[in-house]
């Protein structure tokens, strides 16, 4: 029983940070209906530009910030210069954003090398905490990445459910020409939702690096994972997200701990079962 809860536990830690992850692209992929391949690339460049703040600050949330802000912006210039000229033409963005995810994965590359990198956390969290009913340790930031998610998947649904910015973009997905004609600059916001997105991707990189470790390759590991989160919870669903994150984490750790050779079939087994019976995901809106 307490290797089943640890496994539990370790399941709801991976379920967290692919939530972090994929929030960013459910905002960009499913409100937006922007296919953005460089969203893994957005993490992977989060997560260098926090371990370089971290190295120098030695302050690990401005580090989640700067990697943070350091995605947003480089978010916001893929959006307003490149993907936002194909906006509707789902097969040119896919193609340009493939391309970019190349080029950002190589000068990564080039920048920092193809060593592995963990960013340094506050002696508060690099240690463990002994949990209560199981007797046994487990790591801090473990369980702070669990409530760092829940804090994220509360605010993002807030601002799209609750703020007039939501509204504006919930708007422009639904009918954008409608928006467009009572004045507002859809391209403008839709290049602060891109941005919006880096930012969470960008966070999700650092708090990657802290919990686990960044390489190149993360970068490819994170956007499939949140691609499978995203179809199984349904496009521009926060709250299918959050599901979706939630049972593919549990089922790589269940598979991995109790049928590791077939431990990847159970991911893609969930995907498929969801497509047959649900199309548009467990959470999400049809299109009819």
């Amino acid at each position: 029983m307490t290797f089943f809860l640890i496994v539990t536990l370790n399941g709801l830690t991976l379920a967290a940070l692919y939530f972090l992850a994929a929030s960013g692209f459910t905002l960009i992929f499913g409100l937006m209906r922007t296919v953005n391949m460089a969203h893994g690339a957005l993490l992977l460049l989060g997560g260098y530009v926090g371990f370089e703040v971290a190295k120098t600050t030695g302050i690990w949330p401005l580090a989640i910030l700067g990697g943070g802000l350091a995605a947003a912006l480089v978010g916001a210039i893929i959006q307003f210069g490149i993907l936002g000229r194909f906006q509707g033409d789902e097969l040119r963005q896919t193609l340009a954003s493939i391309a970019l995810s190349i080029i950002m994965a190589d000068l990564m590359l080039w920048f920092w090398g193809g060593i592995t990198y963990q960013v340094a956390m506050p002696d508060a969290l690099a240690g463990g905490f002994r949990l209560p009913l199981l007797g046994v340790g487990y790591a801090t930031i473990r369980l702070v990445l669990i409530a760092f998610a829940i804090v994220v998947g509360i605010a993002l649904w807030l601002v799209i459910a609750k703020t007039r910015l939501g509204a504006i973009i919930r708007a422009g997905v639904d009918d954008r020409e409608m928006l467009r004609a009572l004045g507002f600059d859809v391209a403008k916001i839709f290049v602060v939702v891109f941005a919006l997105g880096g930012l969470l991707a960008g966070m999700a990189g650092v708090v990657a690096a802290s919990a686990l470790s960044i390489s190149p390759g993360t970068d490819l590991q994170f956007l499939l994972s949140s691609l499978v989160v995203v179809i199984v919870g349904g496009m521009g669903s926060v709250g299918g997200a959050a599901l979706g994150a939630l049972l593919i984490g549990l089922a790589e750790q269940y598979g991995l701990a109790y049928a590791p050779t077939y431990g990847v079939v159970f991911t893609f087994a969930i995907m498929v079962l969801v497509l047959a019976v649900r199309p548009q995901g467990l959470l999400g809106r049809s299109e009819a």
